[in-house]
């Protein structure tokens, strides 16, 4: 096949699009820290066929990764107090992944998790003193998740070297019961974004006196036309009192909420970041979150990540400003003009058929040849659905209904 200047014009046409798609959904979850470890947590109350099957669906093995058991009474020291009986349970099923990262924030994608959400856990995470981490909770067995938070930290404080503060780390876990309890009564978008929305503002204003969060906390609430109740309104400002004492990286923070919320700037950040790595001989596989073999959960398993925010705002792509901001760029990179190409082309075109006519006119009308000048090119059409038709019967994990007891509540 001879490549002509129309084929090249073709083709950087393609590019951006081809190159903005393959990084905007591989870009998030960045680079692992050099002096850092990925360490497994297993809940206590699984059978070791279970215990088996979560190294298979994290995509690592009990001899590549570090490896903590999580108890109950583990999860009773951080939750008493805060939670009920009934959340803190009496057996631990809830499993972590986690891989401190040196960049990109908090990504978390959690699967078999009813309670807790991925942005759930990503903020409460961010309040417990962590900036840069990809975790994936998962259990596999349907359970709350509320005891996953523990877990988690501790994976990350073996992992990372880095002690957490025990007040922070007391902070988070009351967020995330508050929050989790608010998305019962008003959805658990809703009840994030509104958690988000006044922790970034007392955060980032420096905010500590009752009465001022609790302003901030009605603003935001009238913002969502959201009416909390008394008793949530003063759980939400004793929780953001608790935060108010701490320093936070304000910076750090924005990154990963905006990114939560789905805004461009959060995410165009970590997606440059990307893009000028590859170009400069940077490294990122994907992190932990890529790795998960989500099929073994079989077809009604609940999954959601933090990713999914971003992947929506480039698929709202409102006004054309998230997705058009990535295609742009590589179009001027490979200096693509569509409306040029497109003119361009449109003459080429004219210029082509002109030629064939003329060509016809040298033909002998005698010889009864075809001098339609019609253009008999074929095109294939490719299949590009991405459907895949297998089925699985046997999803790979063990899921043992003996193990836990109707009366017992696991997490």
């Amino acid at each position: 096949m001879v490549i002509t200047p129309r084929i090249m014009k073709k083709f950087k046409k393609v590019l951006p699009v081809m190159m903005a798609a393959v990084l905007t959904f591989g870009s998030i979850p960045m680079t692992v820290c050099a002096d850092s470890s990925k360490v497994v947590t297993l809940g206590a109350n699984l059978t070791e066929e279970q215990k088996t099957s979560m190294y298979e669906y994290f995509g690592t093995s009990a001899d590549e990764v570090a490896t903590i058991e999580v108890t109950n009474a583990d999860e009773r020291k951080y939750m008493e107090g805060i939670a009920s009986e009934a959340q803190i349970g009496t057996r631990t099923y809830s499993c972590s992944y986690v891989e401190p990262t040196s960049s990109g924030g908090v990504q978390v994608k959690v699967a078999n998790l009813t309670y807790v959400t991925s942005a759930m856990i990503s903020s409460t995470l961010l309040t417990s003193g962590v900036e840069n981490c990809n975790v994936v909770a998962a259990s596999p067995i349907e359970v709350s998740g509320t005891g996953a938070l523990t877990g988690i930290m501790m994976a990350y404080e073996a992992a990372s070297g880095e002690t957490l503060d025990e007040g922070q780390k007391e902070a988070a876990t009351q967020e995330l019961v508050t929050t989790g309890e608010l998305a019962d009564a008003i959805g658990s978008e809703q009840a994030t974004d509104l958690m988000n929305k006044v922790k970034e503002e007392v955060i980032e204003d420096n905010i500590s006196s009752p009465e001022e969060i609790q302003g901030v906390v009605q603003d935001a609430a009238d913002s969502y036309n959201i009416t909390l109740t008394e008793d949530q309104m003063n759980k939400i400002v004793s929780l953001m009192e608790s935060i108010s004492q701490y320093d936070y990286d304000v910076k750090a923070l924005k990154n990963t909420l905006d990114n939560l919320s789905g805004k461009d700037n959060g995410f165009f950040s970590n997606l440059w970041s990307s893009i000028k790595g590859i170009f400069t001989g940077g490294d990122s596989d994907g992190g932990i979150i890529s790795q998960t073999k989500d099929d073994l959960l079989g077809d009604n398993a609940i999954i959601d990540s933090t990713l999914d925010a971003v992947q929506s705002a480039a698929d709202g792509d409102d006004d054309g400003g998230f997705w058009s901001k990535i295609v742009n760029f590589f179009k001027d990179l490979f200096g693509g003009n569509d409306d040029a190409d497109d003119s361009e082309d449109a003459s080429e075109d004219d210029a082509a058929a002109t030629e064939d006519i003329d060509d016809s006119d040298t033909v002998d009308s005698d010889a009864g040849q075809d001098i339609d000048g019609s253009d008999d090119t074929d095109t294939t059409d490719t299949d590009t659905d991405g459907s895949d038709d297998s089925s699985q019967e046997d999803s790979g994990l063990v899921i043992d209904n003996d193990s836990a007891d109707s009366d017992d509540t696991a997490n």
